[in-house]
């Protein structure tokens, strides 16, 4: 089997792979790292045993790797120079961080900014297509939009048209590979001479010009424009008009367009924001509180769950954080709360003043009931039984969403709401009233997520998640029950359950150091940043985590993706990783560009590098290069020396490379090498 790097084969040995694999911590080789489904299992903690403590330096890589998307080149060194405690208590407070050059590049996605509704107007689903079709609705008077609902509309009659032809009388005889072809062509060649037009004009003039040609042009320039000419416009437009374009390019409904922004966006965030703590806690919350994007309506809810539930809350208090989750309508599609109906309320047909009334079929939906004590709250051993699932199923009844197909937003619906008393979890929730005597059936629900937040039990299970993710995929008892005291403490204060994480000996021990496996967006973002990488090309980015096992916004169970080894460590992601990395360092990632040589004078240039820069000068063909060159990168990607163990793998890798190799190819070939390697795939 072999690779191509730089117009070199190198071949991969099988063994290679083994003693890689062999040298990552122990991890349940066997399991399928695209494994994803069924319920968290809570593995027994590790026991108490001396600690050793880490060094100084040592200490900041720690908090650098578990807290940031991987240390950028000289910031374990700028960190040192600051102090650990001063970055953390900076880095606790995200808003007072400037972050200009994010914010700038986060202009090229505009649905970020949306509300849902927004957003579902910008890139509209089938059904709101249909509802203009049909005269039903009226597309947006914005010219921009009103031009993509124009296309989308041609569009939607098409299909009308054909299926109307296939069931005719004499059926439609489709088109041959060769008309289809003949129109493909056709197509290609109107889009070449209208993007020429069009560049042939002024820049502010194009976007008028185009947007009110005929429909059958506006669909061949936006399906069939050659690359360098689409590139060209693209260039020239604002992230609106782009919007626009690849609106109309669509098939009808362009609404997907929105979780594509939302998973580029997130790349990009997790490789260049300078609130890096807050990046990782979003993530970790977000899988925490999963939600699946292609999940009905959440196609449009999940960039303002991330947003203002999940991102907003991400450093602040569980109560309120598991209370805006409750109220999200992303959470409530995707637990289907929304549907849930009290079997004996008003909307299910019972009417207290007619008992002959007749009584609807509906009823509650458990789901969100099971999930939120299971995996947001209490945890699977926390106590709770089905009657428990039941009565908090009433408990939230009511709890909707206003529109969903439309982007509404969370709404209570007294009229769905179960009435009475319920028992559930050892307490009795009282009918909801108002100071009136009202109904109010919402205050029962936002009485049993304060129950919930405040439980010993829920204190322990978050606690022993944040252990897991940042100290140790068995965390230390000890740790777990110290961080469960803090919670209580605090009233679930996030901040100060971190900052007593941070400061713990565990965490700052060397049994604990570098012992985590990346997950693939981990793994992706790393190399960005210890590389110094821009990230040019988002989308590439986005299929790379999606084809190492981590879709997006796509992992369906609530679960979310597990974050233990067991889950992301296998000869198979180990071959995706080396994949990954080639690719990348050759400049053969979709139009991404990578820069060895400049990361190699970066390394040298760097207070901590391992050599002088007078060391610069040493050849790669110098008996002493390939040392010099790979102590660099690892000093520099890595943050120190990797195993011998290793390096005799990379030597032997580089040892086999054709003696005619040129030295761009060897330290492209050394640098994918040093990506690959097991201590990069650690954190």
């Amino acid at each position: 089997m072999g690779l191509m790097v730089g117009g070199l084969v190198m071949v991969r040995q099988a063994a290679m792979f083994g003693v890689l694999l062999a040298m990552l911590p122990a991890c349940g080789q066997d399991v399928a790292a695209r494994k994803v489904a069924g319920k968290p299992k809570i593995v027994k903690p590790a026991k108490a045993a001396v600690l050793t403590p880490l060094s100084e330096r040592e200490r900041v890589l720690q908090l650098l790797d578990r807290f940031t998307f991987g240390p950028k080149p000289g910031e374990v060194d700028n960190v040192l120079a600051m102090g650990a405690d001063a970055w953390l208590e900076k880095q606790l407070k995200p808003d007072a961080i400037p972050n200009g050059a994010l914010d700038k590049r986060m202009g090229d996605y505009p649905t970020l900014t949306m509300s849902p509704e927004q957003a579902l107007i910008t890139f509209p689903d089938r059904n709101t297509i249909h509802q203009v079709a049909d005269g039903k609705m009226q597309a947006p008077s914005d010219p921009l939009l009103a031009s993509v609902y124009e296309v989308q509309v041609y569009k939607w009659n098409q299909e009308l048209d054909i299926k109307k032809a296939d069931g005719g009388v004499v059926p439609r005889v489709p088109p041959t590979d060769a008309e289809k072809d003949a129109l493909k062509k056709e197509g290609q060649e109107t889009a070449a001479k209208i993007a020429n037009d069009l560049l042939a004009m002024p820049k502010a003039q194009r976007t008028a010009m185009w947007i009110q040609m005929p429909v059958p042009d506006r669909i061949a320039l936006t399906s069939y424009v050659p690359g360098d000419q689409r590139n060209r416009l693209f260039a020239d437009f604002t992230p609106r008009e782009r919007e626009a374009f690849n609106a109309m390019s669509a098939q009808v409904a362009s609404n997907y367009y929105i979780g594509n922004e939302l998973a580029q966006a997130r790349v990009v965030r997790d490789v260049l924001t300078e609130r890096q703590l807050q990046e990782v806690m979003t993530d970790f919350w977000f899988n925490h509180f999963n939600v699946f994007i292609d999940k009905d309506s959440d196609q449009w809810y999940t960039t303002s769950y991330e947003r203002d539930v999940i991102r907003k809350n991400a450093l602040g208090n569980f109560h309120d954080l598991l209370l805006a989750t409750a109220k999200a309508p992303a959470m409530m599609v995707y637990l289907d709360n929304f549907l849930s109906i009290g079997p004996d309320s008003i909307a299910n047909g019972v009417d207290p003043r007619n008992p002959k009334a007749k009584r609807g079929n509906r009823g509650l939906n458990e789901n969100y009931g099971r999930e939120v004590m299971e995996l947001h709250t209490v945890g699977v051993n926390g106590g709770y039984t089905q009657a428990d699932v039941t009565a908090l199923s009433a408990v939230l009844t009511g709890w909707t969403v206003d529109r969903p197909g439309q982007g509404g937003p969370f709404l209570f619906d007294q009229r769905r709401h179960e009435p009475g008393d319920k028992k559930w979890f050892g307490h009795v929730i009282k009918e909801g009233r108002n100071p009136d005597g009202s109904p109010n059936g919402m205050a029962e629900g936002l009485e049993a997520l304060e129950i919930l937040a405040a439980s010993p039990q829920t204190a322990h299970f978050i606690s022993y998640l944040l252990a897991q993710r940042f100290v140790a995929d068995k965390p230390p008892a000890a740790l777990v029950d110290r961080l469960s005291k803090v919670y209580l403490a605090t009233n679930g204060d996030i901040r100060e359950i971190l900052r007593a994480l941070i400061a713990s000996p565990e965490f700052n021990s060397r049994q604990y150091f570098r012992n985590k496996v990346k997950t693939p967006l981990e793994f992706v973002a790393s190399a960005f940043r210890s590389t110094g990488t821009d990230p040019q090309n988002p989308g590439a980015l986005v299929n790379s985590v999606r084809d190492m096992g981590m879709p997006l916004y796509r992992a369906l169970p609530p679960t979310g993706y597990y974050v233990t080894a067991d889950q992301w460590m296998n000869s198979v992601a180990l071959v995706d990783r080396l994949n990954f990395a080639y690719a990348l360092v050759n400049n053969k990632l979709g139009n991404q560009k990578f820069d060895a040589p400049r990361l190699l004078a970066m390394g040298l240039l760097l207070p901590g590098s391992p050599v002088k820069p007078r060391v610069a000068a040493v050849s790669m063909e110098a008996s002493a290069g390939p040392d010099v060159v790979l102590g660099v990168l690892e000093a520099t990607m890595i943050g120190g020396a990797v195993s011998p163990q290793t390096n005799a793998l990379i030597h032997k890798q580089l040892d086999e490379q054709p003696a005619a190799a040129n030295v761009n190819d060897r330290l492209n070939l050394l640098t994918a090498l040093v990506m690959g390697s097991p201590e990069f795939q650690l954190r």
